[in-house]
């Protein structure tokens, strides 16, 4: 993670319509795993942050306690390869649950609301530097972004998110329990066309009912300049 102070650009609108930037934004990654004794509370406080205005919400399931005798049914090792990428940059050997990256940029452990919410805070006062509109028009979304200001590629991440579901756990750590999930991404498009100068239109599919986020990313696991979401 670098830890440098970027702008998120957000916004939220229904299926039928356009996200345009709200820079109060932050955008917040749970990895977190149904194999994970630990990993409740942090499920609990993504449920509650996905209810906020000025966050985004995702929870990314990871697959790698499974061996423990749950498997989640939510993982994908996508979500394994980006929390190791954030690792790596972070200079870190290893990955963890229930782990919350904010804004790319920082990380915490994702049962520590006071330090997470001392770290939205910060990022709520970052300045915009990338705008971005979102229009959905049936299975289609256009994304247009532009740069408002800094220079450099950057990467557009389309996002498919499941608002909640609930799963009556049977076996491993958390046998017996029956647990809330909020905000399960089901599917993340990685797009890295835009040289991240001037303006920059990409169309997406978008079949079915899951809601859509969208990113605007420094590569490499960098800052998340923008987002946008559409429920």
């Amino acid at each position: 993670m670098r830890f440098v102070r970027h702008a998120i650009a957000a916004a939220v609108m229904s299926l039928a319509g356009v996200a345009q930037a709200d820079d109060s934004m932050v955008v917040v990654e749970l990895f977190t795993s149904q194999g994970c004794s630990s990993c409740p509370p942090a499920d609990a406080l993504l449920k509650e942050l996905s209810k906020r205005d000025d966050v985004i919400a995702l929870a990314l399931h990871v697959d790698y306690w499974d061996y423990i005798g749950w498997k989640d049914d939510f993982a994908d090792p996508k979500h394994v390869e980006r929390q190791k990428g954030y690792a790596r940059v972070a200079g870190r050997r290893s990955i963890y649950t229930p782990q919350m990256i904010i804004d790319g940029t920082n990380d915490v452990v994702g049962n520590r609301a006071k330090d997470v919410e001392m770290l939205i805070n910060r990022h709520k006062t970052d300045q915009a530097t990338v705008a971005l509109s979102v229009d959905r028009s049936g299975d289609t979304v256009t994304v247009q972004a532009k740069r408002l200001s800094g220079s450099g590629a950057l990467d557009l991440h389309f996002i498919r998110v499941d608002p909640g579901e609930t799963v009556q756990i049977k076996r491993g750590e958390n046998s017996g329990k029956t647990i809330d999930y909020s905000q399960i991404v089901t599917d993340w498009t990685a797009h890295s066309g835009w040289s991240g100068t001037g303006s920059y239109t990409v169309e997406f599919s978008a079949k079915g009912d899951d809601a859509v986020v969208v990113l605007a990313q420094e590569p490499d696991h960098g800052s998340i300049l923008a987002a946008a979401r559409l429920r």
